[in-house]
């Protein structure tokens, strides 16, 4: 275990609080990185999925560095200018 991760298991057996706010974070910032590592892997620059979804880069890195929030059609739109096809699931 790094020291990064003992810290972090430390802070969350100290604060329930901050515990909580670690996991959601954390969850947007790997969804985050889902998304940026797709469109690389694609070959495509944020400027031209920017154009396929008429938008402006700005949006589209907003969109890759706050995941938290972000409308499910949009989502799609962003999956099919990478040719991929989006798949929602509820998990426990």
């Amino acid at each position: 275990m790094s020291d990064v991760e003992r810290y972090i298991e430390k802070r969350k057996k100290r604060s329930s609080k901050f515990e909580k706010n670690f996991e959601k974070g954390y969850e947007a910032f790997a969804f985050s990185a889902m998304l940026r590592d797709a469109r690389q892997r694609a070959g495509i620059t944020q400027e031209m999925i920017a154009k396929k979804l008429r938008t402006k880069k700005s949006a589209i890195s907003r969109i890759e560095n706050h995941a938290e929030d972000i409308r499910l059609s949009t989502l799609g739109k962003y999956a099919h200018a990478l040719g991929k096809k989006l798949t929602v699931r509820l998990a426990d």
